[in-house]
């Protein structure tokens, strides 16, 4: 049995859900300059290609290789952007999940980070997914961003 990821909340102090894909590009911009491959897990199609086209745009001067999974790019860039519902991802070192739910494949990740804001349907999916996370044998860290 392979060991259980490591597993960071980043709790944002506001409720936009744009606050939440921003994170998410800028944690996948540090992951990459660290040399790690990302995966991040969005709710649906149209999430995943308003992703794609943030990861563009996110910060004046970036570059972040991407591609939605399915695309089939060779070689794989280092990010990969899914959806709920869509092909499972190949193992990568980081999962950046922005969907609600908590996904099935994390057996293929050894960090995973979760992006909650303040609103309240995010809040409580975020909770649901912080006890799974326990039961799972992971001692989730938390951490509150100003």
């Amino acid at each position: 049995m392979t060991a259980p990821p490591r597993v960071d909340f980043y709790i944002l102090p506001g409720d936009a859900p744009a606050a939440r894909d921003q994170l998410g590009c800028r944690l996948a911009e540090k992951a990459c300059k660290m040399g790690h491959k990302v995966y991040l897990h969005t709710e649906s199609e149209a999430h995943a290609r308003r992703l794609d086209e943030l990861l563009w745009t996110f910060r004046a001067g970036s570059f972040l290789p991407h591609a939605l999974l399915g695309d089939d790019p060779q070689p794989a860039p280092p990010v990969l952007i899914g959806r709920t519902g869509g092909a499972e991802p190949p193992a990568r070192d980081v999962l950046i999940n922005l969907a609600t739910a908590m996904p099935d494949f994390l057996d293929r990740f050894g960090r995973v980070a979760e992006i909650v804001d303040q609103s309240a349907e995010v809040k409580q999916a975020g909770r649901e997914r912080f006890r799974r996370y326990r039961e799972l044998g992971c001692q989730p860290e938390t951490h509150k961003l100003d």
